[in-house]
């Protein structure tokens, strides 16, 4: 039976080309469609459990800390992300807080607590239990995780709002946008190469 370990496929066209090792800032194309098959990572297995630990605390400090503080002649306000959904649950449009809920407070953690899982055990040179269901997981809830999205919305909101009222960024916005950084660093395409790896 051929080894197919060494083969990689275009998530585009599906067209099949051998793995090859990059060198820092290289990136391997289709040659038909032009999409990104590899890209160099240079990251550690310790480094990304430390960039996924960190993550979980960002993702702490964006859900539960104000994205921002609003206040006109005296009345303060503050929302955080939880906020927002809620507001959204209380009108005709709660579908739209339920999808809001998974692709930025739901998928997000989800993606770490796996991350998390497979890392501990990777650690050790092993694979961790139930390794192929969250793998695929990981893959599935890739798309799903929309904080950039959020994190656009959110700053779009503060410069809007900011000609009408006072408004102050608040230390959720920041843990946002450093956690978006993060979840685009460790659970993106990249993180198949824990198939290879393990």
């Amino acid at each position: 039976m051929a080894r197919t370990d060494t083969l990689i496929i275009c998530e585009h066209c599906d067209g099949v080309y051998e793995k090859v090792t990059l060198a820092k800032h290289q990136t391997a194309l289709c040659q038909r469609c032009g999409g990104v098959l590899q890209r160099y990572n240079g990251l550690s297995v310790q480094q990304r459990l430390a960039l996924t630990l960190t993550a979980a605390v960002l993702w702490v400090f964006a859900n539960f800390y104000p994205v921002m503080s609003i206040s006109l002649q005296g009345l303060k306000n503050s929302a955080t992300l939880w906020d927002s959904v809620v507001a959204l649950s209380d009108g005709p449009i709660t579908f739209v807080a339920l999808v809001a809920a998974i692709s930025i407070i739901i998928a997000p953690v989800f993606q770490l607590l796996l991350l998390i899982w497979v890392l501990s055990f990777a650690l050790a040179s092993r694979r961790s239990p139930a390794f192929k269901l969250c793998m695929r997981w990981l893959e599935t809830l890739r798309p799903w995780s929309m904080l950039e999205v959020c994190l656009l919305g959110a700053m779009v909101a503060v410069f809007k709002l900011a000609g009408l009222l006072d408004v102050v960024p608040g230390l959720g916005l920041f843990a946002l946008a450093l956690l978006s950084l993060l979840l685009i660093r460790i659970a993106g395409r990249d993180v198949r190469e824990l198939w290879d790896i393990l």
